[in-house]
């Protein structure tokens, strides 16, 4: 069966809803397009309902469909909440600040490292206006936009020369575009890594004309494994390690140390690089972060440059704790051949991502890392994560004496490829609330404004404070206060309608 005309006539138009009381309202709220889109989506939405129910045999009349309301003249009429939600969800930017609840540091659908204030001040004081992005103030010339890092990046690195890409794949991709297109890289098969987003590295190393020349196995490669590769001929025009940062190989195990494959590199005349990826400066305090060849997971740059590798990649928003960038640092020969490979003009980072990691590098250099965000929350102790999570306790009880609340111990992560083994203990709150199963509750909070994102584990919502800033904790009881209330709402009231 089909619905009738009569039927569809029943439906309010468009404009008719844009000029009801309504329709002003929200257009007196939100951009037009908003309120229009809205709309048209709602009205289409009842037709297909209408026609739904039509070919089920149930309603023939066409008269409305569940949840909607009519007219006294028998016209479909709009739920005015359902359309002031739908208005405000269209009018709310795309890319948006959440609360990070889950306990994972870096975590990479969530952007990351946040900036810390000195970063944001640089980033707005070079936004606001125009700067000497690439002009030379003293000598009044065209400079290059690297000028501004590349002095503290040397000195932090021990490094002759550097430059930045627009994140740690593109400073791999122009490396080897510029040291090894149309020749060979040996490296081992245990390195050859998936990183975000489903690429590997032995794609992007692909992608830059370069083959590769794989050696040892998964597990076990040594030095002899490369000087084969490098004595059964072939264009070898690069050795190179890749760091498994986000991954941990264990067991029957073996790789040779940076200071062999330098060795090796030296005798045979071949540049040793190393994809670092997640770029600590120094050692974290409290955390394994330890020199290459030492028993921790994570090699320090420095210590690379000082064994002896000639250019070291890695990423400005893992461990550094600044924005996304690709940071090269090593010899001044290597980089002066990649600053002017044509590549580096598609991969040049903008303004704001240099003034953001100018005010980063400003930190490190001045022994203030503790000031960078995700480097506080990674070091941050278990007895003041306690302590927070007993604070956020308190507020949400205060806010919901009707929820259960509770301050669990949890593991928490550093995320975002880097230091895969370290789960630190951490604090989390356990959050219960009448009429909400723990999943329903996971999502209306994505939904609040702004989102809070926790994580569910063992049947229970649990919002870990490792992630979570002081001032945050008052916004989260406010979150959860606000998805109770709406809950509280929805079964004790009728929705509003609107007619056309």
């Amino acid at each position: 069966m089909t619905v009738d005309a009569r039927s569809l006539r029943r439906l309010p138009k468009v404009g008719d809803v844009l000029e009801s009381e309504t329709g002003r309202a929200l257009l007196g709220l939100a951009p037009r397009w908003a309120v229009l889109a809205a709309v048209r989506a709602e009205v289409a939405r009842l037709r297909e309902g209408l026609k739904d129910l039509a070919e089920s045999g149930d309603g023939q009349s066409g008269d409305g469909q569940p949840g909607d309301g009519q007219s006294g003249d028998g016209a479909v009429v709009l739920d005015a909440a359902r359309l002031a939600a739908d208005v405000a969800r269209r009018a709310r930017p795309s890319l948006q600040r959440v609360i990070n609840a889950t306990g994972v540091v870096l975590h990479t659908n969530l952007g990351r490292a946040p900036l810390a204030e000195a970063a944001i001040s640089r980033v707005l004081e070079v936004a606001r206006g125009y700067s000497n992005l690439e002009y030379q103030l003293d000598e009044r010339r065209r400079g290059t936009r690297h000028d501004h890092v590349v002095g503290p990046l040397c000195e932090l690195c021990g490094s002759e020369a550097a430059l930045v890409v627009n994140n740690c794949a593109g400073a791999v991709l122009v490396a080897l575009a510029t040291l090894a297109a149309g020749g060979q890289v040996v490296v081992s098969r245990g390195e050859l890594i998936e990183i975000g987003g489903g690429f590997r590295v032995p794609e992007v190393m692909t992608a830059s004309g370069a083959s590769l020349v794989e050696v040892g196995t998964t597990n076990r490669t040594r030095i002899a494994d490369y000087e084969r590769a490098l004595d059964g001929g072939g264009d070898i025009r690069l050795l190179m390690r890749v760091h498994r940062s986000n991954f941990a190989l264990v067991g029957f195990t073996e790789e040779p140390t940076v200071a062999e494959l330098v060795a090796l590199g030296q005798a045979r005349g071949l540049p040793l690089f190393v994809d670092l990826g997640g770029g600590a400066l120094a050692p974290i305090p409290g955390l394994p972060v330890l020199p290459e060849g030492a028993a921790g997971p994570e090699p320090i740059v420095r210590e690379l440059i000082t064994a002896g590798a000639d250019l070291v990649a890695f990423s400005g928003d893992k461990l550094l704790g600044g924005p996304q960038a690709g940071i090269l640092v090593g010899k001044r020969a290597l980089i002066d051949r990649i600053l002017r490979h044509p590549l580096m003009r598609a991969l040049r980072p903008d303004k704001l991502t240099l003034a953001a990691l100018e005010g980063t590098l400003s930190l490190h250099r001045a022994d203030r890392s503790a000031e960078i965000p995700s480097i506080a929350m990674m070091t941050c102790s278990e007895p003041a994560l306690h302590a927070r999570a007993l604070r956020l306790v308190a507020l949400l009880t205060a806010e919901r004496p009707d929820g259960a609340f509770e301050s669990v111990r949890a593991r928490s992560a550093i995320g975002g490829g880097a230091l895969p083994t370290v789960e630190p203990w951490s604090w989390a709150v356990s959050v219960a609330l009448p009429a909400h199963s723990e999943v329903s509750l996971e999502e209306a909070l994505r939904a609040a404004e702004p989102p809070v994102i926790g994580r569910i584990s063992d049947g229970r919502l649990l919002l870990d404070v490792r992630t979570l800033r002081e001032p945050e904790l008052a916004e989260v009881a406010r979150a959860i206060s606000s998805v109770a209330t709406s809950a509280q709402l929805r079964r004790s009231t009728g929705s509003e309608k609107t007619g056309g």
